[in-house]
């Protein structure tokens, strides 16, 4: 994050800081009220406070508790360069991006489609528009409108939000245990929505240490791991220094992953000092990641000149070029400088380099090996989670009875654009509504 990010982003965390003091944090007594039955969520992100609204709207008293001095954090942090809330290509294709899970959330995505969620953001006086890539943003491109917005309406409704209290598993009594300022708490609800993220971004609030306290008490959970995120590759000295933060444009990316399937796709990426990132790479971030689980390194090629078919490419880079550099004479015919002129040499050799048929044939599909992904720390989201074998079909944990899942700590991964948070909002939804079928059969 540059300098101009992350002084927008640490005035936005000041100004809901600020807020938040005035947001109850002492304990309560959660039998004050006894006509309506308590529903306690543990965290304050968009699957958290999804399931908050649907629940309040049903009459029910909840109380959000988050370990954060505010809420919604990584939202406002996936913000900064644009609030990529949903997309809008054709529904078969959206749902198609969850992958092997889409038999899973299907159901959970249609009670809250892209549509909906454009039509609940228009309610929080958030209009929306689409971009050229299909993604839709807020018309004012940034997420803190429209969470000042909802955090409002949350709390007209009655929704009682407790920040800097973390959870720290159940007591021998069965009742949740919190800290905050003055101590430890502890709380029995009626029912319970645990909305605490995956481990990426940590310091946002999404640790992961919610994992061996549910695997303690027999909740199948796969391993976190890191999904759209970097990938490492050893890039020569020369490289790393001279070009470390280029943007690559008008490229595609070709893969075959662990199953044989060939995908290509173009699109933007980084080259930074580790290695590669960027939106291209966590659009292949899953299938890469499962290869390197196998086979320790992955490799991928780039078609530097996507808009050139082989054979004008390859008359473009035989035209003579009299006493021109091969580079002088790349970027003349093709355009071709800067980190693309780097990639080349750091796979050529000199002799290879002028030769015109092994030239060609580079550029369009250039090697690249990675061999690790980056922590998952730094990854935008995270894969794995509490597996849907142990969830009944209102994402209820089977072997806690009124304890419900939502959003990233659940077992899905999707692509960067829209597709993460709109999982988030439904899987909070459906969580809400699974609480309110439970209550009821009670």
């Amino acid at each position: 994050m540059d300098f101009a990010a992350r002084l927008k982003y640490a005035r936005e965390i000041h100004a809901y800081s600020v807020l938040s003091s005035s947001i109850q944090t002492k304990p309560h007594n959660l039998m004050s009220n006894r006509s309506a039955p308590r529903v306690a969520i543990i965290g304050g992100g968009p699957a958290g406070l999804m399931a908050a609204e649907t629940l309040c709207r049903a009459g029910v008293q909840v109380d959000i508790y988050d370990a954060m001095p505010s809420l919604g954090r990584k939202f406002l942090r996936a913000g900064i360069g644009g609030l990529n809330i949903t997309h809008s290509e054709p529904y078969d294709a959206f749902c198609a991006r969850y992958g092997d899970r889409q038999s899973q959330l299907q159901p959970i995505i249609d009670l809250l489609p892209p549509s909906s969620v454009r039509s609940w953001a228009n309610t929080l006086g958030t209009d929306t528009f689409v971009g050229s890539s299909g993604r839709v943003f807020p018309l004012e491109m940034k997420a803190a409108p429209l969470l000042r917005a909802w955090l409002h309406r949350l709390r007209n409704a009655g929704v009682r939000l407790h920040v800097r209290h973390r959870w720290l598993g159940w007591g021998s009594d069965g009742g949740l245990r919190l800290t905050n300022r003055d101590g430890e708490i502890s709380i029995t609800p009626q029912a319970t929505i645990l909305a605490l993220g995956g481990a990426s971004w940590p310091h946002l609030g999404s640790d992961g240490a919610w994992v061996p306290w549910l695997q303690s008490l027999g909740v199948d959970i796969a391993p976190l791991q890191s999904a759209n995120c970097g990938f490492e590759v050893a890039w020569s000295e020369h490289l790393r220094n001279k070009f470390a933060g280029a943007p690559l444009k008008s490229v595609a990316l070709t893969f075959t992953d662990v199953q044989g399937r060939c995908e290509r796709r173009q699109g933007e990426m980084i080259i930074s000092a580790y290695g590669v990132e960027g939106s291209l790479i966590y659009s292949f971030s899953r299938p890469l990641r499962d290869y390197l689980n196998i086979h320790g390194k992955a490799t991928f090629t780039l078609d530097l000149a996507p808009g050139y078919e082989v054979e004008r490419l390859l008359a473009e880079v035989s035209h003579p070029r009299g006493a021109r550099s091969v580079s002088s004479h790349l970027k003349s015919r093709l355009g071709i400088a800067g980190i693309k002129m780097a990639l080349l040499h750091e796979v050529l050799n000199k002799e290879q380099v002028v030769d015109a048929a092994t030239l060609a044939a580079t550029i369009k599909a250039l090697p690249i090996t990675v061999h690790a992904t980056r922590p998952i720390a730094e990854s935008i989201s995270t894969a794995g989670g509490v597996c849907f074998s142990s969830l009944d079909e209102n994402l209820m944990l089977k072997a806690l009875p009124g304890v419900f899942v939502a959003g990233e700590m659940m077992d899905w991964e999707a692509p960067t654009g829209g597709y993460l948070l709109t999982a988030c909002f439904a899987t909070g939804l459906s969580a809400g509504k699974g609480v309110l079928e439970w209550l009821r059969a009670k």
